[in-house]
């Protein structure tokens, strides 16, 4: 069978705050299916970007001074940033305020307009009289019109899940003044969605693209009777395309977002050299959209009629999910869970979240539970009690004869995990993870015994059973590398580690069909702490709104002396001699790979004005650059330059931890400037 060809997308995250662990579940969930979809060898590509435009955006820049512009650019950055460093990995990261998407909403225009389906009427909409400017959805809230549920926004509502105009809110007011608004008339241009009803009800309801439940909730409360006209405009003032032939009126923001798939497309076929046609007009390739179910009336109604008036291929499969709760409520600031994704990533390791969605994401619009408890009893328990366990009780027993040369008698777990591979891949194909990481843990159960039973920290004191080790540590790498290769699409990084220990990275899915032999294993490198309950409690703490009181007793840390042991305290020096070190605060402004260097990333630091230094940093292993670029750190500033193969290094940063992935760059608070000494 080819491979088959495919585009992926996720929602494009609003250009109007940080990500945080509601929005994670969705692009997780999407990249663990892109990763899948490579390793068994399909050609996928995973697009997304930030959605830019509309009144929010305005709104926001106008109150902190600055262009819209520079506000979406530092929001790119920063969730750039924050995708990456959960090892989200898109092929192409855009934005809907770019020249790709304004050409290809023309395009579209062009074709709604030439087939009759663009309207043009005065709508009576709502205005805030204090701010000066029409209320998009969000910036209106009210009392639901049809079940009356109070602080609805003025869209659709969250308890019934009916869609709306802002108009018809009960005593609707503005989240912007707290003002209620008044009702004024201006131009609107509309599509026609009803003239496409008969499509729509054809493509919805063919069974194929839809989950079932989406499928006939769509037929139970919107095409059992004619469909709304679409307000596609809004007037000045707003942040967006301008329409060319309807001048002072603007392309309302659902439908720019959409067409920045294709935008953000293009940007790759752009960079690669690569034709958009081949993957939005071939009928061959096949597109999956990953969404939550807010916005299922988007995607499944207006974003097929557009794609069908416009001549782009249409959807083969809309993914939907429902929403992440946290201890079976909805996020709270208050509570401390909303979290966000940086304030995650301080306390925890990314990959225990992508194995908790996972272990609980199926097929079906279900919600999603966060539970804390259950998050450290699943990482602890699955991934370094069974899975990592199989390494690191075995490895280090080969580091200097590695794999045996001929695959031992095993009593057949390898054979059956190797046939277990069919339903694994079928359950991520069809996004069970829930599934798959059930399949696949179900064989660690089974693999684990075989090391117990065989204790090779027991064969490794008789030098006469070498043989006999060699054979036992041979059989647990390769169950540990075989069950690896199933986790890769949601463990990526475990995926590289068990591809340096044993000298081969893990590239395909048919690596699990067949063990490896006579490889050299190397040095066996900590892969996975176990969750710790106080990091959870840590990260809660800091992502509540209010500052908790100050304790009132000391607190326990229990640090022990493995630090001091590592590394004993230096000679003493002097302050004169301390205050020759001149430390500064710098910011990161670049960060890039040093191909040829095992340890080292290249780093510039910016001190402030004009004052940059480069820097190379032993902290490879512990930090991707774009986890870096834009972070405050404290540099050794006076350090006399040293050239290096790579170029001159012409200071330090300061960093903490043993070496390896265990290093910890010093942070600074918030408020400190680049410059600014460390006394």
């Amino acid at each position: 069978m080819s491979p088959r060809r495919i585009l992926v997308t996720a929602a494009l995250p609003y250009a109007n705050g940080p990500i945080h662990i509601g929005h994670l579940l969705e692009y997780i969930q999407t990249d663990i299916w892109v990763r899948f979809q490579k390793l068994v060898g399909n050609r996928c590509l995973y697009i997304c970007a930030d959605d830019t435009h509309g009144t929010a955006i305005m709104i926001r820049a106008r109150q902190e001074g600055r262009s819209e512009t520079e506000l979406i650019d530092q929001m790119s950055q920063a969730h750039q940033r924050d995708f990456g460093a959960f090892q989200i990995q898109f092929d192409n990261y855009g934005s809907t305020n770019s020249p790709e998407n304004y050409a290809l909403c023309k395009e579209f225009w062009a074709a709604l307009r030439a087939q009759g389906l663009i309207a043009q009427r005065d709508v009576s909409q709502l205005f805030d009289p204090q701010a000066g400017t029409f209320l998009a959805d969000r910036f209106v809230k009210g009392s639901c019109p049809k079940c009356q549920a109070q602080n609805q926004y003025g869209d659709n509502c969250d308890k019934c899940g009916a869609t709306y105009s802002p108009t018809d809110l009960i005593d609707p007011l503005s989240t912007l003044s707290g003002a209620r608004p008044e009702l004024r008339s201006s131009m609107h241009l509309f599509v026609e969605l009803e003239k496409l009803h008969p499509f729509l009800q054809q493509w919805t309801q063919s069974g194929d693209h839809l989950q079932p439940e989406v499928a006939n909730y769509l037929k139970g409360h919107f095409l059992g009777e004619p469909l709304r006209d679409w307000d596609i405009s809004r007037p000045t003032p707003y942040f967006g395309f301008e329409i060319p032939d309807a001048p002072g009126n603007y392309w309302y923001v659902w439908f720019d977002a959409p067409i920045g798939y294709i935008a953000s497309t293009a940007q790759w076929c752009q960079r690669t050299g690569d034709r958009l046609e081949t993957w939005w007009n071939d009928p061959h390739t096949e597109i999956h959209h990953f969404i939550g179910k807010d916005i299922t009336y988007f995607h499944t109604l207006f974003w097929p009629g557009m794609l069908k008036s416009a001549g782009f291929n249409l959807p083969t499969k809309v993914h939907i999910h429902g929403f992440l709760t946290v201890g079976a409520e909805k996020m709270s600031k208050s509570k401390g869970t909303f979290i966000k994704a940086e304030t995650y990533l301080a306390h925890l390791d990314p990959a225990y979240l992508r194995y908790y969605f996972a272990s609980k994401l199926g097929p079906r619009v279900d919600d999603l539970d966060l539970n804390t408890d259950e998050l450290v009893a699943k990482v602890n328990a699955d991934l370094v009690g069974k899975v990592v366990n199989l390494a690191s009780r075995s490895a280090r027993f080969v580091e200097s004869i590695g794999l045996a040369p001929n695959y031992p008698d095993d009593g057949g777990l390898f054979v059956r995990a190797a046939q277990a591979g069919t339903a694994v891949s079928d359950a991520y194909e069809s996004c069970d993870y829930a599934k798959a990481m059930r399949l696949i843990m179900e064989l660690a159960d089974q693999a684990n015994p075989y090391v117990e039973n065989s204790q090779p920290w027991v064969l490794a004191k008789d030098p006469t059973k070498r043989d006999e080790l060699q054979a036992v540590c041979t059989v647990a790498l390769n169950l540990f590398r075989q069950l690896v290769v199933y986790l890769a699409p949601v463990l990526p990084k475990l995926a590289e580690q068990c591809g340096r220990l044993l000298n081969e990275p893990i590239t395909n899915w048919q690596q699990s069909q067949q063990p490896l032999l006579g490889t050299k294993v190397s040095a066996f490198e900590h892969m996975l702490q176990r969750v710790k309950q106080e990091d959870i409690t840590a990260m809660i703490e800091n992502s509540k709104d209010s500052v908790s009181e100050p304790a009132t007793s000391s607190p326990q840390w229990n640090d022990t002396a493995e630090g001091l042991t590592a590394e004993p305290l230096a000679e003493i020096c002097t302050i004169d001699d301390f205050a020759k070190v001149d430390l500064r605060v710098a910011r990161v402004i670049a960060a890039e790979q040093v191909p040829e260097a095992r340890k080292l990333l290249k780093l510039t630091l910016s001190l402030g004005g004009d004052v940059q230094k480069t820097v190379f940093a032993g902290i490879k292993a512990a930090y991707q650059p774009d986890q870096l670029v834009g972070r405050l750190v404290v540099c050794v500033a006076n350090l006399a330059p040293r050239q290096m193969k790579f170029g001159l290094s012409e200071g330090m940063v300061t960093a903490a931890g043993p070496g390896g992935e265990e290093v910890f760059l010093l942070g600074v608070d918030t408020g400190a400037k680049p410059g600014q000494r460390v006394h």
